[in-house]
Protein backbone atom coordinates (compact mmCIF):
# COMPACT_ATOMS: atom_id res chain seq x y z
CA UNK A 1 0.00 0.00 0.00
CA UNK A 2 1.06 3.39 -0.45
CA UNK A 3 -0.07 6.50 1.12
CA UNK A 4 0.09 10.06 -0.64
CA UNK A 5 -0.40 12.96 1.49
CA UNK A 6 -1.20 16.29 -0.62
CA UNK A 7 -1.11 19.84 1.72
CA UNK A 8 -2.95 22.55 0.12
CA UNK A 9 -1.53 25.21 2.08
CA UNK A 10 -1.52 27.65 -0.87
CA UNK A 11 -4.15 26.59 -2.21
CA UNK A 12 -6.41 27.53 0.74
CA UNK A 13 -4.84 30.72 0.59
CA UNK A 14 -5.59 31.58 -2.68
CA UNK A 15 -9.60 30.23 -2.74
CA UNK A 16 -10.13 32.46 0.54
CA UNK A 17 -8.44 35.35 -1.15
CA UNK A 18 -10.77 34.84 -3.89
CA UNK A 19 -13.88 34.34 -2.12
CA UNK A 20 -13.00 37.20 -0.08
CA UNK A 21 -11.70 39.68 -2.50
CA UNK A 22 -8.45 40.33 -0.65
CA UNK A 23 -5.01 41.24 -2.16
CA UNK A 24 -2.33 38.90 -0.94
CA UNK A 25 1.14 40.06 -0.49
CA UNK A 26 3.58 37.36 -2.32
CA UNK A 27 5.07 36.42 1.51
CA UNK A 28 3.75 33.04 2.56
CA UNK A 29 4.16 33.85 6.21
CA UNK A 30 2.40 36.97 6.04
CA UNK A 31 -0.33 35.69 3.86
CA UNK A 32 -1.04 32.90 6.46
CA UNK A 33 -1.22 35.13 9.20
CA UNK A 34 -3.57 37.79 7.06
CA UNK A 35 -5.67 34.86 6.00
CA UNK A 36 -6.51 33.21 9.42
CA UNK A 37 -7.49 36.75 10.74
CA UNK A 38 -10.50 36.86 8.28
CA UNK A 39 -11.39 33.27 8.86
CA UNK A 40 -13.96 31.77 10.55
CA UNK A 41 -13.75 27.87 11.47
CA UNK A 42 -16.58 25.87 10.68
CA UNK A 43 -15.96 22.35 12.38
CA UNK A 44 -18.83 21.00 9.14
CA UNK A 45 -16.30 21.78 6.64
CA UNK A 46 -13.46 19.64 7.77
CA UNK A 47 -15.11 16.15 6.13
CA UNK A 48 -14.55 15.28 2.24
CA UNK A 49 -17.09 12.90 0.56
CA UNK A 50 -14.98 11.12 -1.86
CA UNK A 51 -16.98 9.46 -4.61
CA UNK A 52 -17.42 5.66 -4.92
CA UNK A 53 -18.48 4.11 -7.47
CA UNK A 54 -21.50 1.64 -7.27
CA UNK A 55 -21.76 -1.84 -7.91
CA UNK A 56 -25.25 -2.16 -9.14
CA UNK A 57 -25.33 0.87 -11.33
CA UNK A 58 -22.26 -0.44 -13.10
CA UNK A 59 -23.58 -3.86 -13.45
CA UNK A 60 -26.83 -2.66 -14.80
CA UNK A 61 -25.49 0.14 -16.97
CA UNK A 62 -23.35 -3.37 -18.50
CA UNK A 63 -26.65 -5.73 -18.56
CA UNK A 64 -28.12 -3.11 -20.98
CA UNK A 65 -25.28 -2.84 -22.79
CA UNK A 66 -21.99 -4.41 -22.22
CA UNK A 67 -19.12 -1.76 -22.06
CA UNK A 68 -21.04 1.29 -20.40
CA UNK A 69 -20.25 -0.54 -16.98
CA UNK A 70 -16.34 -0.06 -17.87
CA UNK A 71 -16.96 3.27 -19.47
CA UNK A 72 -18.71 4.35 -16.00
CA UNK A 73 -15.69 2.43 -14.29
CA UNK A 74 -13.09 4.71 -16.87
CA UNK A 75 -11.53 1.01 -18.20
CA UNK A 76 -11.97 2.71 -21.38
CA UNK A 77 -9.78 -0.65 -23.32
CA UNK A 78 -12.29 -2.55 -21.39
CA UNK A 79 -15.06 -0.74 -23.18
CA UNK A 80 -13.83 -0.91 -26.50
CA UNK A 81 -13.33 -4.42 -25.81
CA UNK A 82 -17.22 -5.32 -25.01
CA UNK A 83 -18.62 -2.90 -27.23
CA UNK A 84 -16.98 -4.43 -30.07
CA UNK A 85 -18.08 -8.26 -29.14
CA UNK A 86 -21.40 -6.20 -29.35
CA UNK A 87 -21.24 -5.15 -32.16
CA UNK A 88 -19.71 -8.31 -34.16
CA UNK A 89 -22.43 -10.77 -32.59
CA UNK A 90 -25.53 -8.68 -33.35
CA UNK A 91 -24.29 -8.24 -37.02
CA UNK A 92 -23.21 -12.16 -37.07
CA UNK A 93 -26.30 -13.34 -35.75
CA UNK A 94 -28.35 -10.95 -38.15
CA UNK A 95 -26.49 -11.29 -41.04
CA UNK A 96 -26.26 -15.19 -40.40
CA UNK A 97 -30.24 -15.64 -39.94
CA UNK A 98 -30.73 -13.98 -43.22
CA UNK A 99 -28.27 -16.20 -45.13
CA UNK A 100 -30.64 -19.35 -43.64
CA UNK A 101 -33.84 -17.73 -44.64
CA UNK A 102 -32.22 -17.45 -48.24
CA UNK A 103 -30.88 -20.99 -48.07
CA UNK A 104 -34.40 -22.41 -47.00
CA UNK A 105 -36.21 -20.18 -49.44
CA UNK A 106 -34.25 -21.69 -52.05
CA UNK A 107 -34.10 -25.44 -51.21
CA UNK A 108 -38.03 -25.10 -50.62
CA UNK A 109 -38.48 -23.72 -53.82
CA UNK A 110 -36.42 -26.78 -55.59
CA UNK A 111 -38.16 -29.21 -53.59
CA UNK A 112 -41.67 -27.53 -55.37
CA UNK A 113 -39.99 -27.53 -58.75
CA UNK A 114 -40.58 -29.86 -61.40
CA UNK A 115 -37.09 -31.34 -60.84
CA UNK A 116 -37.69 -31.42 -57.33
CA UNK A 117 -40.05 -33.72 -55.00
CA UNK A 118 -43.48 -35.23 -55.82
CA UNK A 119 -45.80 -36.49 -53.59
CA UNK A 120 -48.08 -38.41 -55.84
CA UNK A 121 -44.77 -40.21 -56.99
CA UNK A 122 -44.17 -41.34 -53.52
CA UNK A 123 -47.77 -42.01 -52.81
CA UNK A 124 -47.87 -43.89 -55.77
CA UNK A 125 -44.39 -45.80 -55.55
CA UNK A 126 -45.64 -46.81 -52.26
CA UNK A 127 -48.85 -47.89 -53.36
CA UNK A 128 -47.68 -50.17 -55.65
CA UNK A 129 -44.55 -51.41 -53.61
CA UNK A 130 -46.34 -51.96 -49.88
CA UNK A 131 -47.02 -55.66 -50.23
CA UNK A 132 -43.41 -56.09 -51.56
CA UNK A 133 -42.22 -54.10 -48.34
CA UNK A 134 -44.57 -55.45 -45.99
CA UNK A 135 -46.34 -58.88 -47.05
CA UNK A 136 -48.28 -58.67 -43.69
CA UNK A 137 -49.64 -55.49 -44.27
CA UNK A 138 -53.36 -56.53 -44.75
CA UNK A 139 -54.76 -56.93 -41.50
CA UNK A 140 -58.28 -55.67 -39.38
CA UNK A 141 -56.97 -52.07 -39.26
CA UNK A 142 -55.37 -51.93 -42.82
CA UNK A 143 -57.59 -53.54 -46.10
CA UNK A 144 -57.34 -53.71 -49.66
CA UNK A 145 -59.77 -50.38 -49.59
CA UNK A 146 -56.78 -48.41 -47.92
CA UNK A 147 -54.68 -48.37 -50.84
CA UNK A 148 -56.56 -45.48 -52.64
CA UNK A 149 -55.22 -42.70 -51.05
CA UNK A 150 -56.15 -40.59 -53.98
CA UNK A 151 -59.34 -38.50 -53.79
CA UNK A 152 -61.65 -38.03 -57.34
CA UNK A 153 -59.67 -35.30 -58.69
CA UNK A 154 -56.28 -37.50 -58.03
CA UNK A 155 -54.58 -35.64 -55.38
CA UNK A 156 -53.48 -37.59 -52.06
CA UNK A 157 -55.40 -37.43 -49.21
CA UNK A 158 -53.23 -36.96 -46.86
CA UNK A 159 -54.36 -38.81 -43.77
CA UNK A 160 -54.94 -42.26 -45.83
CA UNK A 161 -51.30 -41.84 -47.19
CA UNK A 162 -50.16 -41.58 -43.47
CA UNK A 163 -52.57 -44.80 -42.58
CA UNK A 164 -50.52 -46.43 -45.73
CA UNK A 165 -47.15 -45.06 -44.27
CA UNK A 166 -47.79 -46.37 -40.79
CA UNK A 167 -49.05 -50.01 -41.54
CA UNK A 168 -46.05 -50.27 -44.39
CA UNK A 169 -43.65 -50.30 -41.25
CA UNK A 170 -40.38 -51.47 -41.93
CA UNK A 171 -38.49 -48.67 -43.36
CA UNK A 172 -41.46 -46.46 -43.64
CA UNK A 173 -40.63 -44.86 -40.46
CA UNK A 174 -42.20 -41.52 -40.19
CA UNK A 175 -45.70 -39.90 -41.66
CA UNK A 176 -45.13 -37.71 -44.60
CA UNK A 177 -45.95 -33.77 -42.33
CA UNK A 178 -48.22 -31.23 -44.14
CA UNK A 179 -47.79 -30.33 -47.19
CA UNK A 180 -45.53 -26.71 -46.96
CA UNK A 181 -44.68 -27.54 -43.21
CA UNK A 182 -41.39 -27.09 -42.04
CA UNK A 183 -40.98 -30.70 -41.32
CA UNK A 184 -42.61 -31.95 -44.88
CA UNK A 185 -39.59 -29.92 -46.18
CA UNK A 186 -37.14 -31.74 -43.66
CA UNK A 187 -38.41 -34.90 -44.00
CA UNK A 188 -38.11 -35.46 -47.92
CA UNK A 189 -34.18 -34.78 -47.80
CA UNK A 190 -33.73 -36.83 -44.73
CA UNK A 191 -35.08 -40.27 -44.27
CA UNK A 192 -34.95 -42.93 -46.88
CA UNK A 193 -38.71 -43.82 -47.50
CA UNK A 194 -39.04 -40.08 -49.42
CA UNK A 195 -36.13 -40.70 -51.88
CA UNK A 196 -38.80 -42.28 -54.60
CA UNK A 197 -40.32 -38.71 -54.68
CA UNK A 198 -37.82 -37.24 -56.23
CA UNK A 199 -38.17 -36.85 -59.80
CA UNK A 200 -34.57 -38.36 -60.79
CA UNK A 201 -35.77 -41.86 -59.15
CA UNK A 202 -37.86 -42.44 -62.43
CA UNK A 203 -34.62 -41.70 -64.58
CA UNK A 204 -32.46 -44.36 -66.63
CA UNK A 205 -29.83 -43.71 -64.63
CA UNK A 206 -31.29 -45.14 -61.56
CA UNK A 207 -31.54 -48.97 -61.49
CA UNK A 208 -33.46 -49.42 -58.12
CA UNK A 209 -36.64 -48.01 -59.08
CA UNK A 210 -38.78 -51.13 -58.86
CA UNK A 211 -36.85 -53.01 -56.89
CA UNK A 212 -35.85 -49.84 -54.44
CA UNK A 213 -35.28 -50.95 -50.33
CA UNK A 214 -33.61 -49.61 -47.54
CA UNK A 215 -29.75 -49.43 -47.64
CA UNK A 216 -29.65 -48.79 -51.53
CA UNK A 217 -27.93 -46.10 -52.75
CA UNK A 218 -30.21 -42.41 -52.79
CA UNK A 219 -30.52 -40.13 -56.14
CA UNK A 220 -28.08 -37.44 -56.83
CA UNK A 221 -30.87 -35.07 -56.16
CA UNK A 222 -31.65 -36.15 -52.54
CA UNK A 223 -28.42 -35.87 -51.53
CA UNK A 224 -27.87 -32.74 -53.12
CA UNK A 225 -31.16 -31.59 -51.53
CA UNK A 226 -29.68 -32.78 -48.37
CA UNK A 227 -26.67 -30.98 -49.01
CA UNK A 228 -28.52 -27.67 -48.95
CA UNK A 229 -30.63 -28.27 -46.60
CA UNK A 230 -27.63 -28.80 -44.53
CA UNK A 231 -25.98 -25.58 -45.45
CA UNK A 232 -29.12 -23.35 -44.37
CA UNK A 233 -29.06 -25.22 -40.83
CA UNK A 234 -25.28 -24.13 -40.43
CA UNK A 235 -26.46 -20.69 -41.17
CA UNK A 236 -29.16 -20.72 -38.20
CA UNK A 237 -26.38 -22.40 -36.08
CA UNK A 238 -23.86 -19.71 -36.40
CA UNK A 239 -26.74 -17.11 -35.65
CA UNK A 240 -27.85 -19.19 -32.82
CA UNK A 241 -24.01 -19.01 -31.54
CA UNK A 242 -23.94 -15.16 -31.75
CA UNK A 243 -27.23 -14.83 -30.04
CA UNK A 244 -25.76 -16.98 -27.17
CA UNK A 245 -22.51 -14.63 -27.39
CA UNK A 246 -24.81 -11.80 -26.76
CA UNK A 247 -26.47 -13.28 -23.64
CA UNK A 248 -22.81 -14.15 -22.37
CA UNK A 249 -21.13 -10.58 -23.11
CA UNK A 250 -24.25 -9.15 -21.07
CA UNK A 251 -23.43 -11.26 -18.29
CA UNK A 252 -19.87 -11.34 -18.49
CA UNK A 253 -19.26 -7.28 -19.15
CA UNK A 254 -22.41 -6.70 -15.96
CA UNK A 255 -19.80 -9.30 -13.79
CA UNK A 256 -16.95 -7.61 -14.64
CA UNK A 257 -17.99 -3.60 -14.12
CA UNK A 258 -19.36 -4.99 -10.64
CA UNK A 259 -16.05 -6.14 -9.46
CA UNK A 260 -14.29 -3.92 -11.03
CA UNK A 261 -16.18 -1.22 -8.94
CA UNK A 262 -16.03 -2.84 -5.88
CA UNK A 263 -12.27 -3.19 -6.33
CA UNK A 264 -11.75 0.50 -6.64
CA UNK A 265 -13.93 1.12 -3.55
CA UNK A 266 -11.94 -1.13 -1.26
CA UNK A 267 -8.50 0.25 -2.71
CA UNK A 268 -9.19 3.98 -2.02
CA UNK A 269 -9.61 5.57 1.16
CA UNK A 270 -9.15 9.16 2.05
CA UNK A 271 -9.29 11.25 4.69
CA UNK A 272 -9.41 15.30 5.17
CA UNK A 273 -8.54 16.81 8.55
CA UNK A 274 -8.02 20.77 9.73
CA UNK A 275 -4.25 20.85 10.89
CA UNK A 276 -3.06 24.08 12.92
CA UNK A 277 0.18 25.47 12.43
CA UNK A 278 1.48 28.95 15.04
CA UNK A 279 3.43 32.07 13.02
CA UNK A 280 4.10 34.10 15.67
CA UNK A 281 1.16 35.24 17.75
CA UNK A 282 -0.85 34.11 15.15
CA UNK A 283 -2.69 30.54 14.88
CA UNK A 284 -3.36 29.62 10.98
CA UNK A 285 -5.40 26.81 9.90
CA UNK A 286 -5.04 25.07 6.55
CA UNK A 287 -6.56 21.51 4.99
CA UNK A 288 -4.65 18.15 5.12
CA UNK A 289 -5.94 15.41 2.15
CA UNK A 290 -4.69 12.11 3.03
CA UNK A 291 -5.14 9.29 0.26
CA UNK A 292 -4.25 5.97 0.78
CA UNK A 293 -4.43 3.74 -2.37
CA UNK A 294 -3.89 -0.34 -2.63
CA UNK A 295 -2.16 -1.16 -5.77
Amino acid sequence: MKKIIFTFIALTITTFAQESKLELSGNLSLDLVFTSKNYHFDETETSLAIKKRSPMLAAGMSVILPGAGQFYNEDYWKTAIFVTLEVAAIVAAIAYNSKGNDQTTSYENFANSDDGWDVDKYAQWSVDNALRINPDIISDSFTEEDFNVFDSNGDVVWSKLNHLETAIGSYYSHQLAPYDDQQYYEMIGKYQQFNPGWNDFYSDDYIYTDTYTYGDDLTDTFYWYADERGKANSFYDISNLAVKILVVNHIVSAVEAALASNSYNRSLNADVKMETSSIGYNRVFYPELSLNYRF
